[in-house]
């Protein structure tokens, strides 16, 4: 039979994380490709005690749930935004099936196809698989290492008149940076000014090197204020485990309805089991302790692998040393194709994401994404030296 597919999911390009993940299996390959967390970081016992605690009141958790969430664990939540300054209701939030649901579904109730949306250049690579999908026209901002440059940012929203922004200022994915302060105001003053919402994602701003340095949410210095302009999207994926796949959205409560009624025509709920297991995780166990401690593990590799990288002296490497989150940024020397390296790096045993995966249009392509969380030692040391052994012979080579 022929099938015929939608226009949408045949113009949708595979992401080439996950490509390359397929390209890992089974063989002795040292990735930095993936976001992965470290599995040895995972609370495993403590996410068992809490999975006993749930099924020790019986088989409730086993049965549908509300759309928006098990409620005590939204009431959780609520009380650990509050600490960063983010103060909403249980009502103001909804729980989704990772932050990337949550992305999803906002962009589906607050876009129409061929409306425009603003991003950073460099983004979120799934990020833009969703505005594809959805049928919405991506324009994107410059970036240098202190975020969003507002002046690129306003000249593009004069020109196109975009509805939202989608950003993820606080150690952003590829990038590591993290936005200014400065910015961060001069941006939501620019939104205000133009009636544009904010999708703030903060997937990686727990994971902080530097707990000293502040950092605000954009929802924080005003998320509320004049209407709401910002929506916030997070995760335990990266501080719990991301297979218990529960992310949150937070904004006003009248988007939120929306985003609920979205939400049952695509699954009714996400797993009330995980959310209950989250829940009584929390209770039971430190979480903040435990993002201190994969913080200074994380903080640890990151300042490993970048001092392989200085260390092989390549010339014309370029980065923006991370103060969280997961990723560190390289820019190679004019000319080198990050995907041609790539099929050199996988023969050598070593994988990375080239950083045009992350363009909207006009990619750098002498760019790549590595992750420094999954791997360390011994591991981390062999598989810079096969990228530096790769990077060299590719140099020779063009």
């Amino acid at each position: 039979m022929e099938y015929r597919f939608s226009t949408s999911v045949s113009q949708l390009k595979s992401s080439a994380v996950r490509d390359i993940l397929k390209l890992t299996q089974g063989k002795d390959m040292i990735s930095f490709a993936g976001g992965l967390p470290a599995e040895e970081l995972f609370p495993v016992e403590a996410v068992r005690a809490a999975a006993d605690s749930v099924f020790q009141g019986g088989p409730g958790a086993l049965q549908y749930g509300l759309t928006e969430g098990y409620l005590p664990l939204r009431e959780q939540i609520c009380a650990r935004m509050a600490v960063k300054g983010m103060h909403v209701t249980p009502d103001e939030m909804i729980l989704t099936t990772g932050s990337q649901q949550a992305i999803d579904l906002l962009v589906q109730v607050l876009m129409e196809p061929g409306d425009v949306i603003l991003v950073e250049r460099p983004t979120y690579l799934a990020s833009l698989q969703v505005f594809a999908m959805r049928g919405v026209k991506v324009i994107a901002a410059e970036s240098d290492e202190f975020g969003i440059i507002p002046e690129s940012a306003e000249e593009l929203i004069r020109q196109h008149q975009p509805k939202l922004l989608y950003a993820v200022p606080t150690f952003g994915n590829p990038t590591g940076r993290v936005w200014s302060l400065e910015r961060r105001k001069r941006m939501l003053e620019l939104c205000r000014q133009h009636n544009m919402l904010i999708i703030e994602d903060d997937p990686y701003g727990d994971i902080q090197f530097d707990k000293t340095e502040q950092f605000p949410s954009l929802f924080s210095l005003g998320g509320k204020a004049e209407g709401g302009h910002v929506l916030y999207t997070s995760t335990f994926s990266k501080t719990v485990a991301p297979a218990l796949r529960t992310g949150w959205a937070i904004g006003d409560s009248r988007v939120i309805r929306m985003v609920a009624k979205a939400k049952q025509a695509a699954d009714l709920h996400s797993s009330t089991m995980d959310q209950q297991v989250l829940s009584q995780l929390l209770k039971q166990f430190d979480l903040d302790a435990h993002i201190d401690l994969i913080s200074r593990e994380y903080g640890a590799r990151m300042l490993e692998m970048e001092s392989l990288l200085r260390k092989a002296a390549l010339p014309d490497l370029h980065w923006v040393t991370p103060k969280g989150g997961m990723f560190i940024w390289v820019e190679l020397p004019d000319g080198m194709e990050a995907e041609a390296l790539l099929r050199c790096a996988v023969q050598k045993g070593v994988a990375f994401v080239p950083g045009s995966s992350f363009y909207a249009d006009d990619a750098m392509r002498n760019t790549m994404r590595l992750n420094y969380t999954h791997n360390k030692g011994a591991r981390t040391e062999q598989g810079v030296a096969r990228l530096v052994e790769a990077i060299g012979e590719f140099t020779v080579r063009s």
